[in-house]
């Protein structure tokens, strides 16, 4: 069994370098998340393709991606795990070398970006089916809490060095422009190195021979193909709202209405997720107690009110301060939902329902930015995303509550 003071303690080796390459992809997005839309803005683009560009590269990772993990179980989860890797690398070296409308946009929809700083790419779905089958059942959500929280605490160094040294060069002289290449060939070179580590997992990670040739449905689906696409719908609705409202719109957003510099939306950055990282690691223990379900409403819920209020705020301290409280809570619904997925669909469905699932939050949050990013370009329009994000968001807490809660895993059902 796993320990529940330190979870990580007893994970075996390809567990651990999966909690590795997790934790460096993630400080890769936090990295870049900070500064990319200061960085397309400082190479003279409008608002208006800022808001496409970030749109096609989430489209064009949710076709990829798609792909890709509804047949990883098939071709190879450490092929795909590699493949999203090189994709990865791939869009930050396009990033760096050409500031060419065109090419940027073509370089953001093959490549793989996370403009929000949360999971992009075919990782996360191949990522959480290796590890399911790797321990107890009844540690599933515990793991993936302790997983999450190795992300989010990723994500916020990730931010904190990319503001510290975006700061730090134009000090020196540098120019906008190249300070904030300099993250972009940083998230480059991580994907390189994370394409390698993927090269390390040993077989035991792939799917077992007679569930990767058992009988399967369209999108990899058979048995659990209805409750994955009702889930895939709500989490599509809840990712929409959630990409008016990216890591690097927000960010964006504090820069244009309070002037804030790199150093410091790095530092707010750093705190939020750190914070999300406590709360994940949170949703283990409320799930024991009260369901999946309810956790994922109940605590995400207040956290959509949060979200509303930050641009009513009268000062930059206070709207800090609720950004912070919103992400205290925002994240207990991350793992729980992964598991939640993960247990009501048989094993060798698992990497595509993840990926279904991640796919439609992916394509949800494709359309968001179109629509935030000329909105906060505008001072009397700049609170809308909030608002719509929050009040969406809510939305898709009490449809979930009212579909879901009568729908227990069968743990839970098994626990009475």
């Amino acid at each position: 069994m796993i320990s529940r003071g330190l979870p990580l303690g007893d994970l075996d080796r390809d567990a651990r370098i999966l909690f590795a390459t997790r934790a460096a992809r993630m400080f890769a997005y936090g990295f870049l998340a900070v500064v990319l839309v200061l960085y397309l803005a400082a190479l003279g683009m409008p608002d208006e393709q800022i808001g496409v560009l970030l749109s096609l590269t989430l489209a064009g990772d949710t076709l990829i991606s798609l792909w890709l993990t509804t047949h990883a179980d098939r071709i190879g989860r450490r092929r795909v795990l590699a493949l999203g890797a090189l994709l990865m690398a791939g869009a930050g070296i396009a990033f760096t070398a050409t500031r060419e409308p065109f090419l940027l946009l073509l370089a953001a929809t093959v490549g793989v970006i996370s403009p929000s700083g949360n999971e992009v790419g075919p990782f996360l779905a191949v990522e959480q089916a290796s590890l399911t089958q790797a321990i107890p059942t009844g540690q599933r959500t515990h793991v993936f809490a302790w997983y999450n929280l190795v992300g989010s605490v990723a994500t916020a160094f990730g931010a904190l060095a990319a503001g510290g040294i975006a700061q730090v060069l134009q000090a020196s002289g540098a120019t906008p422009v190249v300070s904030y290449r300099a993250i972009v060939v940083g998230y480059a070179a991580i994907g390189l190195l994370l394409a390698a580590t993927f090269t390390r997992l040993s077989p035991t990670v792939e799917v077992a021979r007679s569930d990767a040739t058992a009988p399967q449905t369209r999108l990899g689906l058979h048995r659990s193909r209805r409750v994955v696409l009702r889930l895939s719908a709500l989490f599509s609705l809840d990712a929409f709202a959630g990409g008016l409202i990216t890591q690097s719109l927000v960010a964006y957003w504090f820069h244009l209405r309070w002037g804030v510099e790199p150093a410091v939306l790095g530092a707010i950055f750093f705190g939020a997720n750190i914070l999300a990282a406590i709360s994940a690691l949170s949703a283990a223990r409320l799930a024991a107690r009260f369901g999946l379900i309810n956790t994922m409403v109940f605590t995400h819920l207040p956290s959509n009110v949060l979200l509303i209020l930050v641009p009513v705020m009268p000062s930059l301290p206070l709207a800090v301060v609720v950004l912070l409280a919103r992400f205290s809570i925002s994240q207990m619904d991350v793992p729980t939902r992964q598991s939640y997925t993960m247990s009501v669909v048989d094993p060798d469905e698992r990497s595509a329902a993840a990926g279904v699932t991640g796919i439609a939050r992916t394509t949800g949050a494709a359309v968001s930015p179109i629509i935030a990013a000329p909105l906060l370009g505008s001072a009397p329009l700049a609170a809308v995303p909030f608002y719509l994000a929050g009040g969406l968001k809510i939305v898709y807490d009490l449809i979930l509550y009212r579909l879901f809660r009568s729908a227990p895993t069968p743990e839970e059902a098994a626990r009475g």
